[in-house]
């Protein structure tokens, strides 16, 4: 490290360590974001993830009789139940494991998942398949549509705090 001094008007000689070091550490720790962030995007992360369990939870009664052709088949109704329960876990992940990055990465393939099948099944005929039953449903209501919103929103919550947290623990 470079050794800088000058002499201030009182004629006091003030040597310095170089100051780039501590810029360097200003803006990593600003692109870490402040603890109220992490907390509002944790959050809002959770809230999606839980409107998302919630709308699924209360589907699924209604799409029970969609079964698969292949045995053993599963029911549009089990995977949504499926998708209700992993939703939870997400959220107790991302609540409890505020400082790891693994309660963010489960929240996001879980919202990012479950909106990837949504879009998938609302534009494309993909069929049944194996123990999958045909899911296209090229019907926009209003469960549909708070789902969607609930997914993307939890995805992008859940982008935010992985790419908060891996600058964490990076040297400058």
């Amino acid at each position: 490290m470079s050794r800088r001094s000058s002499a201030d008007p009182d004629g006091v000689d003030v040597s310095t360590d170089d100051l780039d070091l501590t810029h360097e550490r200003t803006a990593v720790r600003r692109r870490q974001g402040s603890k109220p962030t992490r907390r509002i995007l944790t959050l809002i992360t959770a809230a999606g993830l839980g409107v998302d369990a919630y709308v699924h939870w209360q589907l699924a009664p209604g799409f029970d009789t969609l079964t698969g052709a292949a045995s053993p088949h599963f029911s549009q109704g089990q995977l949504f139940r499926l998708e209700a329960v992993l939703a939870l876990i997400a959220v107790l992940l991302v609540l409890l494991l505020t400082r790891n990055r693994l309660g963010a990465l489960v929240a996001f393939l879980i919202a990012a998942g479950g909106l990837g099948a949504l879009l998938l099944y609302a534009f494309f005929d993909v069929g049944g398949f194996g123990p999958l039953p045909d899911m296209y449903d090229p019907i926009w209501y209003t469960e549909k549509t708070i789902s969607a919103v609930a997914e993307a929103v939890a995805a992008v919550g859940a982008l935010c705090l992985l790419l908060m947290s891996g600058v964490r623990g990076r040297p400058a």
